[in-house]
Parts: C-alpha cells; structure tokens; sequence
C-alpha cells in the first residue's frame, strides 16, 4: 500500500507559479493575504514582480505595459491608474450646450469620442461621418491621456485635430507644430467626465521628457499667485479652488476683505480669459452593440433622408419601448430628446409575412451612398437584402415634446416598419414616406468600420 502524500502548499510551488496564482487575485484581497505570512509580505509588495504581472495579465493584451511612463513607472501606480482609465474605453457623447459667451463662436466639433488603448496611451478620437458621401466614418484625434515616469497624469487635447494619428511621444513631438492645450480629465461617477483646461500646467518647464503641472497645493499671497499665474509654478485646478474657497469665506470676515475679495475676482476673471478651451462634458453610450434580446440597440450610420451619412442611437427604454435618435448637436433644439422613431410594441412579425407587408418593402427605395446609387460600368442596381423579421413602430413626439403638439399635429403618430435583415443590420421607414433608412454598424469588436 502506497503511503499518503501530503497536500501541497501553496509555499512549495516556484515563484513565478506564485506569481502567476497571485496575479488573478484584486489587490483587496492580495492585502489580505499578504497577512497570512511573514514569508509573502515581500512577493506581495514587489512591484517589479507581481504588480507588473497584475497589469500584465489584465492590460497586456490591449496596451504595452513596459512601455508606460518610459519604462520608469512604478506598476502599483499604473495598476490603479489604468483601472480607473479603463472605463473610458469605449463611446461617449458630448453632453450640455454651450454658454452664451462661445454663442458666437465657430460650430462646435462632432458630439461623439472613441477611447481606445494605445501603445503606452489611452487616446480619445472624435468621430463623425464622413462628407463624401460613402458610409465612412472619420477619426480625428481630440485627447491624449498619459503617465509621466514619476506616475503623473499627462494629458493633453488636440483642439483642431490635425496632428495625425497619435503617437507614444506625440505630445512631445508635436509641441510647437500644433495648439495642444494640457487639460485636467475629472470622473463624475463612472459615466460621466470633464474635460477642462488646466491652468496651471508649466507650459516652460520639461521634465522626464513630459510637460507636466504641479501636484502639491501650494497657498500662496496675492502677489505670489499673480507672478506664478504667468510662470505656471502655482498648484493644479482643483488645488486653487480649494485655496480661493479658503480666502472667500476668509475675506467675508476679515477687516479689509472686501478688497481682497475683488482683487480674487479680478485674478479668476484674467485666468478664464487666458483659457483656450471651454470645459466639456461627456457622458458614456453604455449598449453600443446589439445583444440577442435587444438586436437594435447601439450605435448605427445610414444615410438619411437629407441624402448625408448621419449616426443613430437605438436604445431599450424601461417600459419595453424602443427609441432612436440622431446622435447631432446636444446645443440644437429638440435634438436631446426628439426621436427619429418611437415605439412600445417590440415584439417582431416572424415569417412568413402577408403579401401585403412584402409588397410594402419591395415597393421602397432603399437610401445608399451616391456612389452606390449612381452604379457605372454597367453594373445592376444592388438586391434589396432578405428581411428575417418585421417590426411595426410609430413616432410619437407627443409623448416626449408636449409643446409640439400643436405645430406637429399631423405627424405626432407615424405608422412605419422596421425590417430587420438576415445579416442583423435592419432598415426603417414609415408609411407616409416612399424610402428605407438602411442602418450598419459604426463599430464591430470596439473597432471603428471605415
């Protein structure tokens, strides 16, 4: 009879084994088994080892982790970072108008941002249909987000989004070639950030090869913060507003605060003149893709009836309705809340359909780019795809815009169809109109289809 082998410890496996086990672990709970053992305090604390293979098994695959910060950040710091970084990925809409003050000003950029990883970066590129019209959809790169090798956050926005694609270096090779502007990105939950200029960066001081701001607090007197506000020296945003709610509630009770009170006016009034950048909101498209139980949702291009290529945003409401939008201009009247097409009923017409729905979309021009319309060299005209199921919809602005009651009264309720086609896209249409609206994925696997 064989003798019992005892179990194995988990102190008997090799190192890198440890490491590998360990690096499935949150760092929650490597704190707490860090407590188990005099022996493990030291593998859980060593940043070379564990935490680069923490980053490692769950960033490797989409960005370069050596590669963050120069080689020199510390990977615990990364590994927090980049948690926090990873919900960007992803769509975003721009939310809110714009103040009167930028009334006057060019249009604003296209509403709607990608992130994507990049080698040693997040980016943030602004998408928006192409104008000639193709089904294509354009990138222009908008924001940079990095780390310098002490572990600071370095980011900066491409105003005009001329520069090209970005690159590991691009903010350093790119200064004096283009207006980049450092920025402050600010998380407002998990949905929902702000991007705003950030003041105190030290546009004439370079380090570690980064352009970089403070990151102490630094109070300083009235004539210190009036010279640092030119050199850059003074603290990041949110440390002078914490300074100057400090001296607010300080002057209202102190003698002579009245006028110290008026020279702060007069400062904040001379910074937001000095800014570049209006501050910006975003807020994240959580259903970008269609899922089995909501085969519209997401995020579509088509050509619509003004024969341009525009982008739709199909979403599930709570009641079991199904509404889609423009994505367009957040500043434009109604474009926030009218839909394209709203409805309650989502239950789908399964095959075989009645004549009278098929010659219903047989006899519909189906809208497609210019090129595609006008075919050349002889070829035939393009087959209209098989539809798998139909979908009855109506448009009801009532429900969302009462004031259009009125102007709208003839169009409130809408009868139309949503044919949905064998290859999952679908095309809309109503019956008052003598075309269909064919909607294609912007996106496939997070990336953009051109």
């Amino acid at each position: 009879m064989e003798p019992d082998l005892a179990p194995a410890s988990f102190a008997d496996f090799p190192e890198d084994v440890q490491l590998c086990i360990l690096s499935f672990l949150t760092p929650p709970e490597i704190a707490t088994f860090s407590c188990t053992s005099k022996r493990f305090v030291s593998l859980c604390r060593s940043d070379a080892k564990l935490w680069h293979a923490l980053c490692d098994r769950r960033w490797g695959s989409k960005t370069q982790i050596r590669r963050w910060g120069g080689g020199k950040v510390c990977y615990r710091l990364l590994y927090k970072t980049l948690s926090e970084w990873e919900s960007l990925i992803g769509f975003w809409r721009r939310s809110g108008q714009r103040s009167s003050a930028a009334a006057a000003a060019p249009p604003p950029p296209p509403p709607l941002v990608i992130f994507e990883w990049g080698p040693s970066f997040v980016a943030g590129y602004r998408v928006f249909p192409s104008q000639d019209g193709t089904y294509g959809v354009v990138k222009s790169p908008f924001l940079w987000m990095s780390l310098s090798p002490s572990g600071e956050p370095v980011n900066f926005v491409d105003p005009d989004g001329k520069s090209g694609e970005f690159g590991s270096s691009y903010c350093v090779d790119s200064i004096g070639k283009t207006d980049l502007i450092p920025v402050d990105v600010n998380f407002m939950g998990c949905t929902h950030l702000v991007v705003e200029e950030n003041m105190g960066l030290g546009y004439n001081s370079r380090r570690d090869g980064f352009w970089r701001s403070s990151s102490s607090a630094n109070l300083c007197s009235d004539e210190e913060e009036a010279s640092g506000s030119e050199n850059g020296t003074f603290g990041s945003l949110p440390d002078r507003y914490m300074s100057e709610m400090y001296q607010y509630f300080a002057n209202r009770t102190s003698p002579g605060g009245s006028g110290a009170s008026r020279r702060q006016r007069k400062r904040e009034k001379e910074r937001q003149g000095k800014r570049k950048l209006e501050a910006e909101h975003f807020v994240k498209i959580i259903d970008c893709s269609p899922t089995p139980s909501r085969p519209l949702q997401g995020l579509w291009k088509g050509i619509g009836d003004c024969m341009k290529l525009e982008f739709y945003l199909v979403t599930y409401d709570e009641i079991g309705g199904i509404a889609c939008r423009r994505v367009g201009e957040s500043a434009d009247r109604f474009s926030g809340c009218a839909p394209v097409f709203w409805t309650s009923r989502a239950t789908f017409i399964e095959p075989p359909f009645t004549q009278e729905e098929a010659i219903m979309y047989d006899s519909r021009m189906h809208l497609h780019p210019i090129d595609e319309e006008n075919y050349m060299f002889g070829e035939l005209p393009m087959e209209n795809e098989p539809v798998s199921r139909i979908l009855h919809i109506n448009s009801s602005y009532d429900l969302l815009i009462p004031d259009l009651a009125e102007t709208t009264a003839t169009d409130r309720r809408n009868e139309g169809r949503i044919w949905q086609y064998r290859n999952g896209t679908f095309g809309f249409g109503f019956l008052r109109d003598n075309f269909i609206i064919d909607l294609k994925h912007i996106a496939l696997n997070g990336c953009i289809l051109h």
